[in-house]
């Protein structure tokens, strides 16, 4: 697949996720085969007021460049300017304009899904990030805002028309959030009434759900979004799978742990201790889902501060788990 001048040597991709796809974790899925990453939504408007907090968003590392940035906003004129300065990082490959945000914050001020209700200023946002950016310009959005306004396909042709290089369309509509399943079927309309590149984003959760996907949309890629969560090992396993035909284990528990481990030192040496156990505690809670006792070992988790509890609870629980294995 390419978008532009962009070529990748896979096309399953990680979706952009607020409060997920920070840097750490986007290394982790680049080392375990995802062909591109997005940084988190970053606000045009917090980059334009030199937010400190949303700049540090744009920190990237030469382990996961380059990278697609996603921004958001409903201004074209401050979405234009952020996206040309943006652009002008040798670390990022692309602008990615978030149009299928459905949190409430967001829509509520005009922007991420609710541009789909207003294809007029959708359009003049494209324009002038195609306009001032000197890299390739993607929108990602949904399949409309409810089930009575299905306009996904129509969405598409207008950002085509706007100057867009590729789409991803994710098939839920804000009102379902991310509740029901995805409807692939308005990404294969999508990707039949456009010639740009299209991708494909929803319920890929597993080797065969991707190859699914694929076979049944006719997309271009895929976006890797809650199931890569706790789970960077997903890229490489789909990758077999579309390569060989072959389904790869799935990682062990003391694999999963030993992620975990890692991924907390990374976030710590990132964000300092206090905020990177924060954050940790959500990671953390998915790398352990299913096995025995992680209900217990998640309260835990989230009741600690310091970096070397966390880490030290960690190992004693895969100690834990290898001896039930063995007296097995």
């Amino acid at each position: 697949m390419k978008i532009g001048g962009l070529e990748f040597k896979s096309n399953v991709f990680l979706a952009p996720m607020a409060g997920v796809t920070d840097k750490p974790f986007r290394i982790l899925c680049r080392e375990m085969g995802c062909g591109f990453v997005y940084t988190e939504m970053i606000s045009s408007k917090g980059l334009y007021y030199n937010s400190s907090k949303t700049i540090d968003m744009l920190d990237i590392d030469k382990r996961e460049a380059p990278v697609g940035v996603q921004i958001f906003g409903s201004d074209p004129d401050i979405m234009g300017e952020m996206a040309g300065e943006i652009s002008r990082n040798k670390m990022v490959a692309l602008i990615d304009i978030n149009m299928g945000c459905p949190a409430r914050k967001i829509v509520k001020n005009g922007e991420g899904c609710a541009l789909m209700r207003n294809p007029d200023l959708a359009s003049k946002i494209i324009k002038s990030v195609a306009k001032n950016s000197l890299l390739p310009v993607t929108v990602k959005f949904r399949k409309g805002w409810d089930e009575s306004s299905i306009n996904a396909v129509e969405f598409a042709n207008m950002a085509e028309e706007s100057g867009a290089s590729a789409v991803s369309v994710h098939g839920r509509t804000r009102e379902q959030m991310y509740e029901g399943n995805a409807d692939w079927s308005i990404i294969k309309r999508v990707k039949e009434s456009v010639k740009i590149p299209v991708i494909g984003n929803g319920d890929v959760f597993t080797p065969e759900a991707a190859k699914g996907l694929f076979q049944e949309t006719g997309c271009d890629g895929i976006l890797v979004a809650r199931g890569a969560m706790g789970n960077p090992w997903i890229f490489k396993r789909i990758n077999h799978y579309l390569k060989t035909g072959e389904i790869l284990s799935e990682p062990d528990a003391g694999e999963r742990i030993d992620m975990a481990v890692r991924h907390a030192k990374m976030l710590v040496d990132l964000k300092g201790e206090n905020t990177g156990i924060r954050e940790m505690r959500k990671h953390a809670a998915w790398y352990i889902k299913g096995l025995k006792n992680s209900t217990d070992i998640k309260n835990k988790i989230n009741a600690i501060i310091k970096k070397d509890e966390l880490i030290n609870l960690l190992i004693d629980y895969k100690k834990s788990l290898m001896l039930v294995q063995k007296s097995s």
